[in-house]
């Protein structure tokens, strides 16, 4: 008897220590200090955080095996403007994920994005609980949308299109809710950095060059910079060149604009020892891609 209890243990120990979920998510929430909250609202707030942790990390949204090391790192900061009522709360919310380059401790931006359309509402000991194919509350499936366009972006990092089917998930998750009459879900909604465009504009065959790019940037040079930086390097660039396309048909697109903005940092510091050549083209490149930025990227030839 002993024994069989001994491999059951040692079973389940492989099992929770070896396989884990696909998110390794970090959850702040920072809530505006005119809202002058009592002791009960901040109380509420800490199982707030805590529950929104335990849906990002402990649901599995794949059919994928994640060791512990393998989960996509994250992170959602919550920002609680408003309180309209006793339980509903309104404010902003701030997608942040990254993945590593091989053969290094360096970790690239995938993704930083910020959701000005967050309203829900939540109550003590309230459960998230995603359910596919069902729209529950708002932060349910506003955090589940997160969940599948974070986990999308990641795997288009590591195959070309290869998270079409998150992407396709999310875009599910859009469907369901705009009926709820929750903002951030419609095309139709006046600011159109919405979680619509983010997921149809992604699905579109005219941003195929963008998905392209993502792959390409992350699979043949951010993870062969350790290897040859030179040749790394002129693949990330040619990859960015792919975006042309994209500004011609789309030049203000929240996805273009998302992605050159979550790279610029990282293009600057590749460029800064390329030969002047290279500095001056790529200048202009992002300055045609991302050109309300342009004196940033000109700091490259300084």
């Amino acid at each position: 008897m002993k024994k069989k209890l001994i491999l059951v243990f040692i079973a389940y120990f492989v099992i929770t220590h070896f396989h884990a979920q696909e998110l390794n998510c970090q959850v702040t929430i920072v809530a505006d200090a005119k809202l002058e909250l009592t002791t009960v609202d901040q109380d509420i707030i800490a199982q707030l955080k805590q529950t929104i942790t335990d849906m990002m990390n402990n649901t599995q949204w794949t059919k994928d095996k994640f060791k512990v090391e393998e989960r996509i790192n994250c992170v959602l900061q919550l920002q609680i403007k408003e309180k309209p009522s006793t339980g509903s709360y309104s404010g902003s919310l701030q997608v942040q994920s990254t993945r590593p380059a091989f053969n290094s401790t360096y970790n690239t931006t995938l993704l930083n994005f910020l959701d000005e359309n967050i309203t829900f509402s939540f109550s003590r000991n309230a459960l998230l609980v995603y359910a596919p194919n069902q729209f529950r509350d708002n932060l349910t499936s506003i955090l589940a949308f997160y969940a599948y366009y974070i986990i999308g972006m990641d795997y288009d990092s590591f195959s070309l299109k290869g998270g079409s089917a998150y992407f396709n998930e999310a875009q599910q998750i859009v469907s369901l809710a705009q009926s709820s009459g929750a903002s951030g879900w419609k095309s139709n909604e006046t600011n159109k950095k919405n979680r619509f465009w983010l997921v149809d504009n992604v699905l579109h065959q005219l941003f195929e060059p963008l998905r392209e790019c993502n792959f390409l940037y992350h699979r043949k040079g951010v993870d062969k910079l350790y290897e040859d930086k030179v040749a790394a390097r002129k693949q990330m660039f040619d990859a960015l060149a792919k975006l042309n396309t994209v500004t011609q048909s789309r030049p203000n697109a929240i996805n273009l604009i998302n992605f050159v903005q979550a790279k610029r940092i990282e293009i600057k510091e590749l460029a800064s020892d390329s030969e002047q050549k290279d500095k001056t083209d790529i200048v202009n490149l992002m300055k045609k891609i991302d050109p309300s930025n342009a004196s940033k990227y000109e700091e490259i030839l300084q």
